[in-house]
């Protein structure tokens, strides 16, 4: 590849030329030898656009395999932006787990690898391992700016949101917050992670990029709506980065702010059961308020187990599937910056 040097300790090996002028559409190759191929190739597509010289936009979907408004959002953009529309690259990798995508899964059924846990890789390790050491080594380092198309999947239901996170680099933060509000989504979410040390976030943050990330609904399929929600903000973030020209498109209503200030914001079941959420999805909750119960399966005649509220905020997440095991988040609250600083 050229610009890019010491590639020998990968296996994955791509089919474009990243310093390239114009449009090109092709993969990154990961050898992958198996039972129905014994020298198979894992085919991940990748589309790079480049006019000139100017700022990298990495654009992400399929980091899960059943989200769907990234992938489809970035394939639909593979498809129609053009060189002359653009100012520097955009390269973008719409089915980032190949092998989850293809399945429909949330993780890879070759290794069952969670790419959003698997930072910053290995070149000699699982699939999921090698390509996020292609992501950690290669791509990131060739970009200014990321946006990483998250939603749900199959097992949450979540508001609609663009994210960004609380950075050791004031100035890095405040970047990452205003192309989250840029984004249009009808949320702007400052996340906490339970597990952040393994993020592709972190592995792009940790270099220094600025990156904004979504959850756009859930539930494992996509809507007309979400679609177009992804595909306002994939334009919106181009401008943002000075890679396109034009007006940002932004909702009528302003982005609401909203906060994750601690792990208090997430509650996991202790039992498993029977899921009845008895608030809903966007609802304002208070402290000490009833969440959700479990109720056994085992048998009948046993109370359910209640959940209540450990601090105000608004229900941002709730799990989609009514069975719940030991340890499944089922709700997640944020705050509302507004509202709380009005108090």
């Amino acid at each position: 590849m050229k610009g890019i040097t010491n590639m020998q300790d990968s296996t994955i090996s791509p089919s474009v030329d990243f310093d390239l002028n114009g449009t090109q559409h092709g993969f990154l190759k990961l050898p992958y030898s198996h039972d129905d191929s014994a020298w198979g190739c894992i085919m991940i597509p990748v589309t790079v656009i480049k006019n000139g010289d100017g700022p990298t936009a990495l654009l992400t979907g399929g980091n899960h395999g059943d989200e769907y408004e990234g992938i489809t959002g970035l394939l639909k953009l593979a498809n129609s932006l053009e060189p002359e529309q653009i100012n520097g690259r955009v390269i973008i990798v719409p089915a980032m787990n190949y092998p989850a995508v293809l399945n429909g899964t949330r993780t890879s059924p070759i290794d069952q690898g969670n790419m959003n846990r698997s930072f910053p890789g290995n070149p000699a390790g699982s699939i999921t391992e090698r390509i996020a050491d292609y992501f950690q080594r290669y791509l990131i380092p060739m970009c200014d700016f990321a946006l990483d198309i998250h939603s749900g999947g199959k097992t949450l239901d979540i508001i609609p949101f663009a994210a960004a996170h609380r950075l050791d680099n004031a100035n890095q933060e405040a970047s990452c917050i205003e192309g989250a509000k840029l984004f249009g989504a009808p949320n702007t979410m400052i996340l906490f992670e339970l597990d952040a040390a393994s993020l592709y976030d972190t592995a792009v943050e940790s270099q220094g990029k600025i990156l904004v990330t979504t959850e756009l609904c859930g539930g494992g399929t996509s809507t007309p709506e979400t679609v177009a929600l992804a595909e306002r903000g994939i334009h919106n973030f181009l401008i943002f980065a000075g890679i396109t020209e034009g007006e940002y498109d932004l909702p009528q209503q302003p982005t609401r702010l909203l906060d994750m200030p601690d792990a208090t914001c997430y509650l996991q079941s202790e039992h498993k059961g029977l899921l009845e959420m008895c608030v809903s999805l966007g609802d304002d909750i208070h402290e000490g308020q009833l969440v959700a119960r479990v109720y056994s399966l085992e048998r009948t005649g046993q109370p359910p187990q209640q959940y209540f509220a450990r601090r105000d905020g608004v229900l941002a997440a709730r799990r989609h599937p009514a069975l719940i095991d030991i340890g499944d988040t089922f709700a997640v609250l944020a705050t509302d910056v507004a509202s709380a600083a009005s108090e």
